[in-house]
């Protein structure tokens, strides 16, 4: 019945909530806010800086603990408890005849939000740079330093700003099913798309091979270096989008017919591809032409740029490049905006536009004032370092302790035919609540693991 499919009785709150259409639209609208400026900009990195493939092992190590702990975790919960992590942590503390959820709720909001805010001004220097890529000044420009300098300043991107909001406005507006769960069906699939067909234009670069020798002859020596594992497990933490926030709201419009466990390996696999995705465009770019693999958006609006340049039918690759990344860019965008959406709509009764309107003019008040490159920067490293993964402790702690010893199995196990086995409490319950403390601790220490 359409009834079943596009909307679901609350069993906590009577009101009817709309919900995606089905597994695959779930399944890749997470996808779309996992897969993000950390998989282009910085896995590449940390794969030149730790020895290569030998990176992948313990990264992959860390996205199936994590994908099977983590994101299983916060989807359990908002699907449970049909509602963002305001209103979740709310009635988790309730459960035990205790207040001040929503309180404490309002950590993971602020901090996807903030990530919002911050991830905008990225986005509106992509916007900038894909428009210069199509009419050519972007590849005509003699430095691509200075071109990057010109907007990455104070006040220096207003129109693609607000632009960037507007487009975010309109996929938001439409809800789950028909505005994000259509949006991600499009641009997800292109994103995979436009970067296989970068990939291969790479591979027919000269010098690009020792870019592949370097990727795929691991520098075994670097596993025994313990960075290699810390920041393996910052890109993995990070790349997941773990922070007890957007994937708690994706996790409420879920069916309550589908099978967690199952999405969240497909969600954890396709993130990994994006980004070895990302790895093969980048690598063998910057091998072929001599340049460094820096992280950040030296490498997206610098490196990348003077690469284009320098390549036969560069513009047209330029074109490709940043419509993906800005393709991956929106898809983030719309579930880091999502929370705080979902938490004053719930809160306030207020309509969905309403609500959407409200939310994209605070992110545009406090934009405005972060666009220079150094603030956003620094910006970006408080909020990642000190709220993201507090975020991410609180709800494991609600899902996996406040709610009960079974809570999260009996919860993730409907929609689900195969039993989920014995593994599922040693590791959600210790290891990622213990590795979750770790980021925070870790990342606090090194200034930022991810």
């Amino acid at each position: 019945m359409k009834g079943d499919i596009m909307t679901e009785k609350n069993t906590l709150n009577a009101k009817p909530r709309d919900i995606f259409s089905s597994k695959f639209g779930f399944i890749i609208a997470c996808i779309g806010s996992a897969v993000g400026m950390g998989n282009i900009w910085l896995f590449p990195y940390r794969v030149g800086q730790f020895g290569g493939a030998a990176f992948l092992i313990p990264y992959i190590i860390f996205v199936a603990l994590l994908g099977m702990s983590g994101i299983v975790g916060e989807i359990t919960l908002g699907r449970t408890m049909r509602t963002g992590p305001l209103g979740s942590f709310k009635k988790a503390l309730e459960m035990r005849g205790l207040k001040g959820g929503e309180f404490i709720g309002l950590i993971p909001v602020i901090g996807s939000l903030a990530t919002a805010i911050g991830y905008t001004v990225v986005m509106a220097w992509v916007l900038k740079f894909f428009i210069g890529s199509v009419s050519g000044e972007m590849i005509k420009s003699e430095d691509s330093g200075a071109y990057f300098g010109e907007i990455a300043t104070d006040f220096g991107s207003v129109p693609w700003h607000i632009i960037v909001l507007v487009v975010t406005f309109a996929f938001m507006a439409f809800g789950i099913s028909k505005g994000i769960e259509r949006v991600n069906k499009v641009l997800m699939p292109l994103f995979y798309l436009l970067f296989v067909i970068i990939a291969i234009r790479v591979a027919f670069l000269p010098g690009s091979g020792a870019g592949y020798d370097f990727m795929f002859n691991p520098d075994w020596s670097a596993l025994a270096n313990p960075q290699t594992w810390v920041f393996a497990l910052g890109q993995a933490f990070f790349s997941l989008s773990l922070a007890g926030s957007g994937t708690v709201v994706y996790g409420s419009y879920l069916s309550k017919k589908e099978d967690i466990v199952s999405s969240a390996k497909y969600i954890a696999i396709f993130d990994t591809l994006a980004s070895m995705t990302a790895a093969m465009v980048i690598i063998p770019a910057v091998f072929a032409f001599g340049t460094d693999p820096t992280s950040g958006p030296p490498l997206l609006f610098i490196t990348m740029p003077s690469i284009f340049k320098a390549m036969p039918l560069g513009q047209i690759i330029a074109i490709i490049f940043f419509l993906a990344v800005m393709f991956a860019g929106f898809t983030s965008l719309v579930n880091l905006y999502e929370t705080s959406v979902e938490a004053i709509q719930n809160k306030f009764g207020l309509s969905r536009k309403i609500s959407v309107g409200l939310i994209l003019l605070l992110g545009l008040a406090v934009g405005l004032f972060i666009e220079n490159g150094d603030t956003v920067s620094t910006w970006m490293d408080i909020v990642s370092i000190y709220i993201v993964p507090l975020g991410a402790l609180l709800a494991a702690i609600m899902t996996y302790w406040v709610c009960g010893k079974n809570f999260a199995r009996e919860n993730a196990q409907i929609g689900r035919e195969k039993p989920i086995g014995r593994w599922f409490e040693p590791l959600s319950r210790y290891v990622f609540c213990g590795v979750t403390i770790a980021v925070y601790i870790l990342g606090i220490f090194y200034g930022g693991i991810g």
